[in-house]
């Protein structure tokens, strides 16, 4: 199951992503996003899973602790066993896709890396701040496909 992971720029330096004993939160397809987007076909469903997952990861860069990361949201797409991953319910500020993996994910299993260009930093730091309006611009933000054998040269352009 492709599931697309809101993560930081520090995330692009661990060994791998997420791990059994605590569960992480990202965005799928689910039967509740294709409920709610009736009239998507897949490809407009796997990008509007790789949005949510785009503004999750800008809402972790506003995180205590977060300080000094780059400006740029960046999701990690990845293929997971389905068996790992939980649809949660959508209730208050649960999204239609939201999903629980509980399970370590392999760099061999990332599919891609969709990352902020340098543009949206502006509006993502704003954001990260508490700005509504740049929230909304960041959203509007097409993000950048990298392979994941760019994993170190793109950490390191983000000082990651």
């Amino acid at each position: 199951m492709r599931i697309y992971l809101p993560v930081t720029a520090a995330h692009l330096r661990a060994a791998a992503l997420g791990s059994p004993q605590e569960p992480q939160s990202a965005h799928a397809v689910t039967p509740a996003l294709t409920r709610a987007l009736p009239d998507e076909d897949e490809e407009g469903l796997e990008v509007s899973a790789s949005l949510c997952a785009a503004d999750a990861s800008l809402v972790l860069l506003a995180e205590p602790g977060a300080e000094g990361l780059a400006d740029r949201r960046i999701v990690i797409a990845a293929d997971v066993d389905a068996e790992h991953v939980r649809e949660l319910a959508v209730e208050g500020d649960v999204l239609p896709g939201t999903v629980e993996v509980s399970a370590e994910i392999p760099w061999e299993d990332v599919a891609a890396l969709l990352v902020d260009g340098a543009e949206a930093e502006g509006d993502v730091r704003a954001a990260r701040l508490g700005d509504e309006n740049a929230f909304e611009r960041a959203a509007e933000a097409d993000l950048l496909w990298y392979d994941v054998t760019e994993r170190d040269a793109l950490a390191d352009s983000l000082g990651a």
